[in-house]
């Protein structure tokens, strides 16, 4: 398929588009597929939709307090570089307004739900058989969830599951609204630097930075760019790798975030079987694993908030247009101070040439 019949695939066309890319490339993920036809992957989805695809409509803050009834299930968050799966079960799970809470021992999630906007109940031919899953996805057809089954789970729930919030609606097309604009940063002689270095050394809780970074209206790359090498430095990102490898070695406890626009999913724990794949450099333990686009960390900072169990340290991965990848912290409880062997090892990072 040329790059001119990609652009002009139609919605009536798609999903005969879609066939033929699965034909020519057998393995190619939909997120890629997505891609290279220039439209979402929610809309290669609901091209199934009458056969292999169900969509479904409802309250998806309910249909997450049903999730329990599946048992033992795989949680998937990822972005464009990162992908991040947790095996375990739904449990604990709260809402306040549009955020949510899962915090179970496996599966641990923060949730955005005005982010949740359109959820498909799929099913896939895979290597081992027929894979099931529940898929949920924001306006512009991104996913920013998935569910999949696993060979303990209730299968039997799950179909009443689909049967509780499936939707009228099964045509074979969606709509869907452009993606949000990446708001530009602002100049950094506009930036109140004094008052910022001044808030950061306050902080009492990672849970502010958020806040301190809309506080000062900077974005999350140009606080670290502004904040001294005593709050933040730039580290080589290219020795991920060695630095993931480092840490199975040694069998710390972490915690790694990777976050789409409408889940933050969280493993902790150590990290022990890697393995690289081309481009990608992965964890590929029993009930975690994560998949690193290794070519598209641009940017790698050590990073230190103070809290009132003293000072946390992180390494933080972005691409090249400040989008954040992935974070990772040493594993530790409120009212426990930082890992020191955690600390050294962020320490003995070299840092970025040129910087």
């Amino acid at each position: 398929m040329t790059q001119a019949n990609v652009a002009a695939v139609q919605p009536s066309d798609m999903k005969q588009a879609w066939t033929a890319l699965r034909e020519d490339n057998p393995g190619v993920r939909i997120r890629e597929a997505a891609s290279q036809l220039q439209v979402s992957e929610m809309e290669l989805i609901a091209t199934g939709c009458g056969d292999s695809v169900t969509r479904l409509e409802g309250d998806w803050k309910a249909a997450i307090s049903d999730l329990p009834s599946l048992g033992e299930v795989m949680a998937l968050t990822r972005n464009e570089y990162a992908v991040h799966e947790k095996i375990g079960l739904y449990g604990n799970i709260s809402f306040s307004g549009n955020m949510g809470l899962v915090l179970n021992d496996a599966i641990d999630l923060r949730l955005f739900m005005s982010h949740w906007r359109h959820g498909f109940a799929v099913t896939e031919q895979a290597s081992a058989g027929e894979r099931h899953s529940l898929q949920f996805f924001d306006a512009s057809g991104t996913a920013v969830h998935k569910v999949y089954l696993t060979d303990a789970s209730d299968y039997d729930a799950y179909q009443s599951l689909v049967g509780a919030y499936r939707a009228k609606d099964q045509s074979q097309e969606q709509s869907v609204l452009p993606a949000p604009v990446k708001p530009g940063e602002r100049d950094d002689s506009e930036i109140d630097v004094h008052g910022m270095h001044a808030h950061w050394n306050a902080l009492k809780d990672t849970h502010d930075f958020q806040d301190f970074l809309r506080q000062f209206g900077v974005t999350r790359t140009q606080a670290l760019r502004l904040a001294g090498r005593d709050l933040a430095n730039p580290v080589d990102p290219s020795l991920v790798s060695l630095f993931l490898e480092t840490l199975s070695e040694q069998q710390l406890e972490i915690m790694v975030f990777v976050a789409s626009r409408g889940v933050v999913q969280i493993h902790s724990g150590p990290i022990r079987n890697l393995k690289r794949t081309g481009p990608w450099f992965n964890v590929l333990d029993e009930t975690f694993s994560l998949h690193l686009r290794e070519d598209a960390v641009a940017k790698a900072w050590v990073v230190r908030k103070p809290t009132v169990d003293g000072v946390v340290s992180s390494l933080e991965l972005y691409d090249a247009d400040g989008g954040t990848i992935a974070l990772l912290f040493g594993k530790r409880k409120p009212g426990l101070a930082e890992n020191e062997a955690w600390r050294r090892i962020l320490e003995a990072l070299p840092e970025e040439e040129g910087t």
